[in-house]
């Protein structure tokens, strides 16, 4: 008797309303649905009642509501060609819900559909609204992967190459990944990179430097908060980074720097897969893959007690260091070409280096690694004369009037037979008005330029001479520009 009065009821509040109505069961075959609806659709009862929802509306959610067993609430829906009866009105607002049993078990799906004049004229400014982020969120996520990959990571030195080979292969899983290395070398171009490689490449990609929020902040952006939470919080709360990027990627910048309080937290994460909005009742299901970087010495904090050795475990499953610039010099050219190429499409112009320029560059330290290569070339583009960059246009540090002298305790080169058999026989190493000392500098000039020739590396090439890279450039430029390219 009950149910017989309920459906009565039910029946008498779907005639009343001017909104759509529908209820499927848990197999999406369609239970009931309200006259308004029908002749919006245009169809019957009868072609509805019964069948699938899918064969009506085949873009319709309810049955992910019904199988994962949620509510969204006023959702844009865009109805597909040919089914509605009035083509220019194709955008209503819905919301859905499944429906429980005393048990707690799903036994139906409901969707209730706003499209009253007023209201769908709401819906196409809105879905107006909707199609013009989704449109530069596509366009973003194209420049995002076009950018950050790593078929676009400038950089050809054989140690570059293995740590590029070394991302590939953690793109290929899910595990956390921890990157170390200087400031300035790279660390969240190289972790897009992994994400737009890895199955999560359509999902979002969440960012947040640790050292950049405040301790007592840092809690609700990880992991948003509830209404009423704390005093200024926002009302109807607000999602953190880690709920933001449910089914991507987070990426935790300067791990290091976490508070140990927020550690136990962030492993708690890591553990469990869930987190706890703050002044929230309920932990909320998160699938999220870790990425993290630090400039610090992580096990030398754990041996202080400043980091968590569990956490660091959880998040060391695997572990990339990117090198700094100075131990990539042969990079440093091809690495100049891509941020002044970059300056000249964006400003128009035809802008080129100097030698001497280059020269410098290879004989600098870069302590700042790429931002500090970055920031100096965006420097000298902006004063130099338009044509070309000279090293006037540079800071003082690479200023050099004359070739920085070698070492004067710098041990004295004295080539192998076999190597000064291989001498070109154009390279004068005797006669005329010749020093020893310019005769054996000719003489490892080359040597160093033959070295360069077999192995077309600086750290193959020093290797073999047993010099190291920077001792091997610095020495082939002061020759070069005391004896010119050819020793000669």
């Amino acid at each position: 008797m009950d149910s017989e009065r309920y459906r009565y009821i039910f029946a008498e509040v779907l005639r009343m309303s001017n909104d759509g109505f529908i209820v499927v069961d848990p197999d999406g075959i369609v239970l009931d649905i309200s006259d308004s609806y029908c002749e919006f659709l245009d169809r019957t009862r009868e072609q509805v009642v019964g069948r699938h929802i899918e064969q009506t509306i085949p873009n319709s959610r309810m049955m992910d509501v019904v199988k994962r067993g949620y509510t969204d609430k006023l959702e844009v829906h865009n109805y597909l060609a040919g089914y509605v009866k009035d083509p220019n009105n194709n955008f209503v607002l819905v919301s859905r819900s499944c429906v429980r049993n005393e048990l707690g078990e799903v036994v139906a799906g409901v969707a209730h559909v706003h499209f009253r004049q007023r209201t769908v004229d709401s819906a196409k400014k809105m879905m107006k609204i909707y199609n013009t982020m989704e449109f530069y969120r596509g366009e973003y996520q194209s420049s995002d992967r076009k950018n950050y990959t790593f078929q676009n990571i400038v950089g050809s030195s054989e140690q570059f190459r293995g740590k590029i080979k070394e991302g590939v292969k953690a793109a290929k899983t899910n595990f956390p990944v921890i990157i170390t290395g200087e400031t300035g070398t790279g660390k969240e171009v190289f972790a897009r990179a992994i994400h737009n490689t890895s199955s999560r490449a359509n999902m979002p990609m969440v960012c947040l430097n640790c050292a950049a929020i405040p301790a007592d902040l840092l809690e609700s952006e990880l992991f948003g908060y509830e209404e009423g939470s704390f005093t200024g919080a926002k009302k109807g709360g607000k999602k953190g980074k880690f709920e933001l990027a449910d089914g991507g990627t987070i990426f935790l910048d300067e791990i290091g720097d976490m508070p140990l309080a927020m550690q136990a937290k962030l492993l708690r994460v890591l553990q469990e897969g869930e987190i706890d909005p703050v002044g929230g009742k309920q932990s909320v299901p998160v699938d999220v893959r870790v990425i993290s970087a630090t400039r610090k010495d992580l096990a030398a904090m754990i041996a202080k007690g400043e980091f968590r050795e569990d956490l660091y475990y959880r998040l060391n499953v695997i572990s990339i260091e990117l090198p700094p610039l100075r131990q990539r010099q042969e990079d440093i050219a091809e690495l100049s070409a891509y941020f002044l190429d970059l300056l000249n499409k964006e400003y128009q112009q035809s802008v080129a280096f100097s030698p001497d320029v280059l020269a410098g560059f290879q004989n600098y330290d870069w302590p700042g690694n790429l931002r500090e290569l970055d920031n100096v070339i965006k420097g000298a583009y902006a004063t130099c004369d338009g044509i070309t960059i000279e090293l006037d246009d540079l800071p003082g540090k690479f200023h050099r009037n004359d070739p920085a002298p070698l070492p004067e305790d710098e041990p004295v080169f004295i080539p192998t037979a076999a190597e000064y058999a291989a001498i070109p026989p154009e390279v004068p190493v005797a006669g005329g008005n010749m020093g020893m000392k310019e005769r054996l500098e000719r003489i490892e000039y080359a040597i160093i330029l033959d070295a360069y020739e077999r192995f077309h590396s600086v750290r193959k090439a020093a290797d073999h001479l047993q010099m190291s890279p920077a001792t091997f450039v610095r020495k082939r430029s002061v020759y070069e520009e005391k004896y010119g390219k050819k020793a000669v």
